[in-house]
């Protein structure tokens, strides 16, 4: 008796698989928290602030990603978070208002620019969900959204075993 060929359906279902983790940027992260600029925590001085930015070496920064927030209860005026911007910009990747999910999420929104969607039109996609590094929930929102208009089918999960999305009605 023969034995049946196995054929793997998987391979030949015309599936393409878009992981996200491949978006993920390798930089480092750093949290920049401005209470260590207030004094007792609680005010911030402008003289004190100003000679600070002038005098701290920003080059430390260099290719980071950066994410300004102020952890503690204080009254801190707009201004301070753009002076703290303009000084990371040139040394820095990216800088971002807020806290390491704000970063990552802006991470990925950079790096997802890239994908065209005309490159996925009429594709049947299955975008990837296990991920060595981690894929904010943002990332999976904005790819749902760029790519809903022009694909024929969107699900989640792996090839085999997958939660269908979207699926374009027939004309």
């Amino acid at each position: 008796m023969e034995t049946p060929e196995i054929i793997n359906r998987v391979a030949t279902s015309g599936l393409v698989t878009l992981d996200l983790e491949t978006y993920y940027h390798s930089g480092e992260r750093v949290i920049y928290d401005l209470k260590d600029n207030l004094f007792m925590e609680a005010i911030l001085r402008e003289k004190d602030f100003r000679e600070f930015l002038k005098s701290h070496d920003w080059s430390q920064y260099t290719g980071k990603n950066v994410a300004v927030l102020c952890s503690v209860d204080a009254i801190v005026p707009t201004w301070a978070y753009m002076l703290l911007a303009i000084h990371l910009e040139p040394f820095a990747h990216t800088v971002v208002f807020g806290d390491a999910q704000a970063l990552e999420d802006k991470l990925f929104y950079e790096a997802l620019e890239q994908i065209n969607p005309e490159d996925y039109r009429g594709a049947r996609v299955v975008v990837k969900g296990c991920s060595t590094y981690p894929v904010p929930v943002a990332a999976y929102v904005e790819v749902a959204r760029k790519l809903r208009p022009v694909v024929q089918t969107l699900m989640f999960g792996e090839p085999c075993s997958t939660v269908p999305l979207y699926k374009k009605a027939k004309a």
